[in-house]
């Protein structure tokens, strides 16, 4: 078999739906639940400074408590989240992601601007649709 090229950036979420710092627990996971998603890029300004997971919010969610209100994202992210390059060999950026056991990454245009985000799911996608083109018939 021979080896693929393919940028990370063809099969990266462009504009993905993002949280701020601020953020409170139950809007997060109603926004979560709402787009179906579960992992979130988090803001300040432009800059991508974290990021959280449905994991983190559920684990929140779930105790006991009336200060679970005053928790904000800014308590549970994972700050400074990994980034690659758009230009990123996809294969590349999949296996530091199985290496380091994460679920996510951002990705950023070459100038460094925050392009959108590449998780697990889209590397699936992107085996399936990789697999689908070598059974292709050709004619």
């Amino acid at each position: 078999m021979t080896a693929m090229l393919v940028p990370v950036e063809e099969f990266t979420t462009p504009d993905p739906i993002t949280v701020t710092e601020e953020m409170a627990m139950e809007d997060v996971r109603a926004l979560m639940e709402k787009h179906g998603i579960r992992h979130l890029p988090v803001l300040r300004g432009e800059t991508v400074v974290g990021i959280v997971s449905d994991r983190d919010v559920r684990l929140v969610l779930g105790l006991p408590g009336e200060n679970i209100q005053q928790v904000r994202v800014s308590d549970i992210m994972a700050p400074d989240p990994l980034t690659v390059a758009a230009n990123t060999p996809l294969d590349q950026v999949a296996f530091t992601m199985s290496e380091r056991k994460i679920g996510s990454v951002i990705v950023n245009e070459a100038n460094g601007q925050f392009l959108g985000i590449f998780t697990a799911s889209d590397a699936l996608n992107a085996l399936i649709e990789i697999m689908r083109e070598g059974d292709a018939p050709t004619g």
